[in-house]
């Protein structure tokens, strides 16, 4: 059986996966970078080669998170009719963001990175990205800032249900978060 080598692009990217399951399940303070390279099958040293510091690991996972929402947006956007109200617009967003909400790591990935927030260059690169994404919800609705905040408001309910596993393809039954969820999908009674 031949073996094929991996280039260095393909490892980096089998690393960044591994780093964010590492990251969504202990945060960035609790994870060592040994515990990433066991989960890509590669050297501490090697990891450390490839993106400088745990920290600079740990923004371009912010980055990966990050841009997922974004292209499930635009994609999402594409979808819409052009000629639709910004609210109409918004939903359609807002049921594409069910998709990321399902790549269960990617949500507790963008949670760590908000509450790692205290590191002054993780707080910098988040901030910023939370802002594009807002911009981005405005640009593709045409939504008002107070439209644009409550579609935010929202998205942040449902990334922290999903993270309680109250919603998405692991999710525990639990009548409260059912309730709400029925309500902000408009299914409620």
């Amino acid at each position: 059986m031949t073996r094929t080598r991996m280039t260095a692009s393909e490892r980096g990217e089998e690393v960044l996966q591994a780093a964010v399951i590492a990251f969504a399940q202990s945060g960035y303070a609790a994870t060592k970078t040994d515990e990433i390279a066991r989960l890509a099958g590669v050297s501490q040293p090697y990891v450390i080669r490839l993106f400088g510091t745990k920290q600079q690991l740990f923004l371009a996972t912010l980055e990966l998170a990050c841009d997922r929402i974004e292209e499930i947006f635009r994609a999402a956007a594409l979808e819409a009719d052009p000629v639709a109200a910004p609210r109409d617009k918004l939903d359609t967003l807002g049921s594409a963001f069910e998709t990321f909400l399902d790549e269960r790591d990617l949500p507790l990935m963008l949670l760590h990175g908000f509450a790692a927030c205290g590191e002054p260059a993780i707080g910098i690169a988040t901030r910023d990205r939370f802002g594009r994404i807002y911009q981005l919800i405005r640009d593709l609705t045409g939504a008002s800032v107070s439209e644009a905040r409550d579609f935010i408001a929202a998205g942040m309910l449902l990334t922290d249900l999903a993270a309680m596993r109250t919603t998405g393809p692991e999710a525990i039954e639990t009548p409260w978060a059912t309730e709400m969820l029925d309500d902000l999908r408009g299914t409620g009674a």
